[in-house]
């Protein structure tokens, strides 16, 4: 018979079964909040995907925020915008969709954007304003350009563009 030197000299603690889940969670927890994979809300998100978009003549480079962390961040603390690049933000579903300005520096316009590519509204939104600009009706995509993107080239609700996203559906 082979023992370990101190079998038997020690009781065996064991921790109870819930107190032992909880601490588990716990500690998961813990370490997804820490983890380096959760992007800090500190700083610009960059390195988005991108989609080439068109409105009539005009070409918009887009980087695309579809996860619900990414349309959260969408483009606060960004210090400045090429004029033709935007962000596109998609959604699961056609819904009213309502964007503010908290921690956004610049001063943008939103496109709410029919399934289609029909704009259905726009909105010039303020930088770091926290009153909230909504779709007319259930969209489910909402573009955000540079304000006065779309004024300088006459692009006005019901107009369309075009792209991957609206090919789709």
């Amino acid at each position: 018979m082979t023992t370990t030197p101190f079998a038997g000299r020690f009781p065996a603690r064991r921790t109870p079964a819930p107190l032992s889940t909880a601490l588990t969670a716990f500690v998961a927890t813990v370490l997804v909040l820490w983890s380096p994979a959760t992007p800090a809300q500190d700083g610009p998100q960059l390195a988005l995907p991108r989609v080439e978009l068109t409105a009539g003549m005009h070409r918009i480079d887009a980087q695309v925020a579809q996860s619900p962390q990414e349309r959260q961040i969408g483009l606060m603390h960004r210090k400045e915008m090429p004029p033709h690049e935007g962000m596109l933000f998609i959604f699961e579903q056609p819904a009213t969709q309502c964007f503010w300005m908290k921690n956004t520096l610049l001063p943008l316009t939103a496109a709410f954007v029919a399934d289609d590519g029909t704009i259905v509204n726009l909105a010039d939104m303020k930088p770091q304003a926290l009153d909230s600009h909504c779709s007319t009706q259930p969209v489910r995509y909402v573009l955000e350009m540079n304000q006065g993107w779309f004024a300088k080239r006459s692009i006005k609700a019901g107009a369309k563009l075009q792209g991957a996203p609206f090919n789709r559906r």
